[in-house]
């Protein structure tokens, strides 16, 4: 949980805890959906191409939703008043998007199936950061501390086996495996370190809200940097192909479900902690294995080792990241997080009653006005939306329809179960 949770009472802090966890869970449900696009990287577009699109989708959705739920005005408070963010939202943005680049290129060489479980050891990045320089799981109880370690064993356990399965003598192995399991672990060691600076900013009353508007151009200058550099600059097939418009509108989708999952995992961040808020929105790697095989049947071919493997090292991975996050934290792990927060505001010169105060804040506040300038965000952002849906059209790529309509129906329940838990929290 969060350290400034010691200063309430059981009572705040269990709710708290609840909020943090259904936002988790939530988060991996959209956030498993968000890379189901990605899949059109096989319909000839290049992976660079495919990440460019998808955080052009991103950038008009982070500010779309804020802007709708807290209004430009009150997002521009936030970061005037904590400026040394800025800095850290944009280190952040830059480490999503090359991220995010590395998992289109693991999901082309190995599949969604069995890249997303791999980028999901990021968990153990982000634990190891969290205990190191935030006080997290220090003084913990035995009982927690036991579960952190039996949760880390039997993830980077089902890491392996779920990597091995790809070089398993299936009916039809990637011939570049080795080289979509080291992208997919790469995109793992940004995304946990990229928690650093959100972590930073929540503790010291940050709004997610505010913090992820700022983020938007850190990730969509690198991606666009790795399109120039790396995909052909003024010559980059995105800038030239003919007919790509029916294309576009699915990845922008892409990245605008992927804003929904990640506003809500950064709220499970600032409610849980790192070590704790991770493992939940991880439960992504049991949506993104549905997407991957029910929807798109990527395990049709595969051989019955394959999928047992597959499937074992799946339920192992969601087996520990369940055990670290169900390790709640006690009063002594509270005060040790507390320090930590101490040190924050002396390191930038906060003080501490108005970071607590920031903390306690409602994180949607509809009574702000919104200006002419919130009204046009919103309304530019639906036209992009409603410009490329009206040019899009159903991929070449074989999929389950039906498959498709249950999942989605899952989506919308969770979000609405996430909504419901933050607006209960913001009232109580």
């Amino acid at each position: 949980m969060s350290q400034d949770q010691n200063t309430s009472t059981p009572h705040d802090s269990r709710r708290l805890h609840w909020a943090g966890v259904v936002c988790g869970l939530c988060a991996g449900v959209w956030l498993g959906a968000a890379e189901a696009p990605t899949k059109l990287v096989n319909a000839g577009l290049s992976p660079f191409a495919v990440s460019l699109c998808m955080v052009s989708g991103v950038f008009a959705a982070r500010w779309t939703l804020p802007t709708l739920l807290k209004g430009t005005s009150q997002v521009a408070g936030d970061l005037m008043r904590k400026k040394y963010l800025i800095i850290w939202a944009l280190l952040a943005g830059m480490m999503w998007a090359v991220a995010n680049t590395l998992t289109v290129f693991a999901i082309r060489d190995v599949g969604l199936t069995i890249a997303f479980p791999l980028w999901n050891t990021n968990s153990l990045i982000g634990l190891l950061w969290g205990r190191l320089l935030f006080g997290e799981l220090k003084k913990a109880s035995p009982a927690n501390i036991a579960r952190v370690v039996i949760g880390t064993v039997a993830i980077v356990a089902a890491a392996t086996l779920l990597g091995f399965s790809t070089m398993h003598g299936g009916s039809s192995p990637s011939p570049h495996a080795v080289q979509g399991i080291l992208a997919a672990l790469g995109a793992s060691l940004l995304w946990g370190t990229m928690y650093i600076p959100y972590r930073k900013a929540y503790i010291s009353g940050m709004n997610p809200l505010s913090f992820v508007t700022a983020f938007t151009f850190g990730e969509l200058g690198t991606v666009f940097a790795l399109v120039w550099f790396l995909d052909g600059g003024a010559k980059a097939p995105i800038f030239h192909t003919v007919g790509l418009e029916h294309l576009l509108f699915w990845l922008f989708l892409g990245g605008f479900v992927w804003v929904i999952g990640d506003i809500f995992q950064q709220f499970a961040t600032k409610y849980l902690g790192i070590g704790r808020g991770i493992p939940l929105s991880n439960t992504n790697q049991l949506w993104g294995l549905a997407w991957g095989a029910l929807v798109f049947g990527e395990l049709a071919n595969a051989s019955a080792t394959q999928r047992i493997m597959v499937i074992a090292g799946s339920l192992i991975m969601i087996g520990g990241a369940i055990a670290i996050s169900t390790a709640v934290a006690t009063q002594r792990e509270h005060n040790s997080m507390q320090d930590m927060l101490q040190r924050e505001c002396d390191r930038y010169n906060l003080d501490i009653r108005e970071v607590v105060r920031d903390y306690s804040r409602p994180e949607f506040d509809s009574s702000g006005k919104r200006s002419i300038g919130d009204y046009a965000i919103v309304a530019t952002a639906t036209a992009v939306f409603l410009y490329l849906g009206l040019k899009a059209r159903v991929p070449q790529i074989a999929f389950s329809s039906q498959w498709v309509v249950v999942l989605v129906v899952v989506m919308l329940a969770s979000v609405g179960a996430g909504i419901f838990a933050l607006r209960k929290l913001s009232n109580s």
